[in-house]
């Protein structure tokens, strides 16, 4: 059996998981189309590099395996060969897991609030010690297993289901798909195959293993089936679950985990966020006191229903994280009425729909970018703009005291910006602007 290892793009985590298995004896071949920067130090390590393109030689059907860059789609040809050939492809997530035996994961996976409770179970795991934060955010897992693979580890670990396509024996010892919803249609197939690789968290897990299931999400419920661990309900809406909400209190069974006037975050929808960490953080280990704590000093994550400032009664919110319909409808969900919404990016073919049922509190939508004449069909009050910025100097132009200005483009940023991060930074900038006029 060959000892060769393809690894197909060489961003953090491809150079990451290169490392790994030449440590462990593999013959790696590391491949991108772009320019390589780590080109010297991989080639002194042993490894060969091939930069600016995959050259055709590199297509054989010999590799033990090859690892793929989760943003690569498996319709590429040069991957594509691969996957007709029957090659098994990996992603650095299963890789990490193999050599690193003594990490304790808690595995987050869904459409939206992914980065939220994978962030506040980071925090409660570094009370209790040896935490680490991995996949999505955080460093490649394979690069903390190259670094610590003999050494104990709790693992907040963010997955998407781009990630969760290529593992084969990775088993957590608590995982959740805390929700479902359309997305990423421009790169899986159909809907259907987007909802079942998500369910693969759990398919390697055993009977005392946790899996948390959101009964509220009709989705979730759909396609979470034949589950091999202990299945954790949990519930916003009903006391009949594991895991529930009564008298002001989140509860699991008979343990109350905290008290709701303690979580100073806005929305039910973080409520639930929160609820999933702190259940997850208590099955590895950590007291209550620390979960508590770590709730009560809650703040949002960067882009995520961020609070920027407030000038003449008017509050301004940066949600750039909200790429999908089911992101912006959370965010609409956590305020009243006089919201003057920011939205529009670039088109992956979603429905904008499931945002009319908030037409009532949207005072206004200023829609700009690709997407932005879709939203007239959505909303009683549309106007249409091209930029971010003109979006907010209309938004500015017509709000009153009491409004809240909230960029949720329901939207990738694609057509106009790098990344949602960058959106949201450039949106925090202009609204500072206005604030200290």
């Amino acid at each position: 059996m060959s000892k060769c290892v393809l690894v197909i793009g060489a961003a953090k985590s491809g150079v990451s998981v290169a490392k790994l298995l030449h440590r462990h004896g593999y013959d790696v071949i590391i491949t991108d189309m772009k320019e390589i920067s780590e080109k010297d130090e991989l080639i002194s390590c042993g490894i060969e590099v091939y930069e600016n393109g995959h050259p055709d030689f590199l297509k054989r059907d010999d590799y033990s395996f090859v690892v793929k860059n989760p943003g690569i789609k498996y319709t590429v040809p040069f991957v594509k060969y691969f996957v007709d050939h029957n090659i098994q492809i990996l992603t650095e997530i299963e890789i990490g897991y193999r050599y690193a035996k003594k990490f304790h994961y808690g595995a987050v996976t869904g459409t939206n609030g992914k980065t939220t409770i994978t962030t506040m179970l980071y925090q409660m795991l570094q009370k209790k010690g040896n935490a680490v934060v991995a996949g999505n955010i955080g460093f490649p897992l394979s690069s903390l297993a190259n670094q610590y693979e003999e050494v104990e580890k709790n693992v907040a670990l963010e997955l998407s289901n781009f990630q969760l396509l290529g593992i084969d024996t990775f088993a957590p010892e608590v995982s959740v798909v805390c929700n479902l919803a359309p997305d990423h249609l421009d790169y899986m197939s159909n809907v259907e195959s987007y909802y079942e690789s998500k369910m693969r968290i759990y398919k390697n897990c055993r009977k005392e293993d946790w899996f948390l299931r959101n009964v509220d999400d009709f989705t979730v419920m759909k396609y979470a089936k034949n589950i091999p661990c202990t299945v954790i309900d949990f519930s916003l809406k009903r006391e009949d679950v594991d895991l529930y909400r009564k008298d002001g209190c989140v509860w699991f069974k008979n343990v109350m985990l905290f008290e709701e006037k303690m979580f100073k975050v806005v929305g039910d929808y973080n409520l639930s966020n929160a609820m999933i960490a702190s259940c997850m953080a208590y099955k590895l280990g950590v007291s209550l006191d620390d979960i508590r704590d770590t709730i009560a000093t809650f703040q949002p994550v960067e882009h995520r229903l961020e609070f920027i400032g407030e000038k003449n009664g008017v509050k301004y919110y940066n949600d750039s994280k909200a790429t999908n319909t089911h992101a912006t409808a959370a965010a609409l969900s956590g305020f009243e009425k006089n919201i003057i919404l920011l939205a529009g990016g670039h088109d992956k073919g979603i429905s904008f729909d499931d945002l009319k049922q908030y037409d009532s509190r949207v005072k206004l939508c200023v829609s700009f970018g690709e997407t932005k004449e879709k939203f007239k069909s959505i909303f009683s009050n549309v106007t249409c703009v091209e930029t971010m910025q003109d979006a907010l100097d209309e938004a500015v132009r017509i709000s009153k005291k009491g409004d809240i200005i909230l960029l949720s483009p329901a939207c990738s940023s694609y057509d106009q910006f790098k990344n949602y991060e960058i959106r949201g930074k450039l949106f925090k900038k202009m609204v500072d602007v206005y604030l200290n006029k």
